[in-house]
């Protein structure tokens, strides 16, 4: 198992659910803490029925759910065949939401992607055709094969929730959520996200390949009683809908943060800016992006306040694409996720 799946199993394993019995555990709850419970059994729900179809991965579909409660983009890495689409897909129809996929290539323009206005014969008047960031989730399907322009269409959608085609503006579906993939192997005719594209994603999250248990499970669904070689949707339950998604997301902004838990926020991305093992360091974004992150998972573990350790689960997510490493780090063979559990390691988190 690969260095950053080892690191997030140790606050992952069972500590969602476990918290979550110790909310519905406490005397009279208030009606907000009341309201908290009932999103998370929800969320528990989402959960259970992406699992239907995504075996293993526990981690990154709960860093996944957590972005979507934090109205957040994911940038999703990992080698072909790891079931990204397939989670992308699951997690559309959880809530009937509209799922589209895009598949970037050197030739795609920003047009493809946003949108354009055409001639229209018949009336002689110019149409809005509208493109595919008109979803709820975009499926940004190897991001990083298109060059910056095209990259950078999707800036506008992904800040402001907008998308403005021939000098008007057009507001985009909400809940709206953008998954780019990237393969981590093959770099030969890609183009890199520039720092700016990187920064509008709430997360990166690590897809590794699955241990021999759930390798044997996926082996069996996929090829049991039918020909194809792909998991299929079909069979998953809608839990809830896109105006509860809205709520869910709207609750989670209400969640409450101690001041020493901002100051401990704050304290993290600061620390990488002057880390010996980082050249680049995270910026403002990445504290925001901490707080939000952590917000989601005390919705998700059932609570109405966030705790330190929230904030250390969402540390590796936010600030992985965030951060540069030295080239003596490289050269030592020092990955970015152990260098900032080193770093987490050296950072006193408060008692709240």
């Amino acid at each position: 198992m690969s260095e950053h799946n080892s690191f997030e199993n140790s606050f992952f394993e069972d500590d969602i659910n476990d918290e979550l019995n110790d909310s519905e555990s406490t005397n009279n709850p208030n009606p907000f803490q009341q309201e908290v419970i009932g999103a998370a059994k929800t969320i528990d729900q989402v959960r259970s029925q992406i699992q239907k179809v995504m075996v293993g991965q526990v981690q990154v579909i709960d860093q996944v759910l957590a972005a979507l409660l934090s109205s957040g983009h994911v940038l999703i890495e990992g080698v072909p065949g790891l079931g990204k689409t397939l989670l992308v897909k699951a997690l559309s129809r959880c809530f009937n939401g509209n799922f589209r996929r895009i598949q970037f290539t050197p030739d795609l323009m920003p047009s493809d992607v946003t949108g354009h206005a055409m001639y229209d014969m018949k009336t002689e008047q110019f149409k809005i055709r509208k493109g595919p960031a008109f979803t709820n989730l975009l499926l940004a399907d190897e991001i990083n094969r298109a060059p910056a322009k095209t990259q950078a269409s999707l800036l506008e959608v992904m800040q402001e929730k907008q998308i403005t085609i021939e000098g008007k503006a057009f507001s985009a579906q909400l809940p709206f959520m953008v998954l780019a993939t990237q393969n981590p192997i093959e770099q030969e005719g890609t183009y890199p996200l520039p720092e700016a594209e990187l920064d509008r994603f709430m997360m990166k999250v690590l897809i590794d390949y699955p241990n021999l248990a759930e390798e044997v499970m996926l082996a069996k669904q996929v090829t049991t009683g039918k020909g194809e070689d792909s998991l299929s949707v079909e069979h998953i339950t809608p839990v809830t809908d896109s105006k509860h998604i809205l709520e869910l997301q709207a609750l989670t902004s209400n969640i409450q943060v101690d001041n020493a838990v901002f100051e401990y926020a704050a304290k993290i991305a600061r620390t990488t800016r002057e880390w010996h093992s980082f050249s680049i360091g995270a910026g403002p974004r990445a504290t925001i992006a901490l707080i939000r992150v952590g917000r989601a998972y005390g919705l998700m573990a059932g609570r109405d306040f966030v705790t330190p350790n929230d904030i250390k689960k969402a540390a590796h997510g936010v600030l992985r694409h965030r951060v540069a490493l030295t080239a003596e780090m490289e050269i030592e063979g020092i990955g970015i996720d152990l260098a900032l559990t080193q770093m987490l390691d050296e950072i006193e988190a408060p008692r709240v």
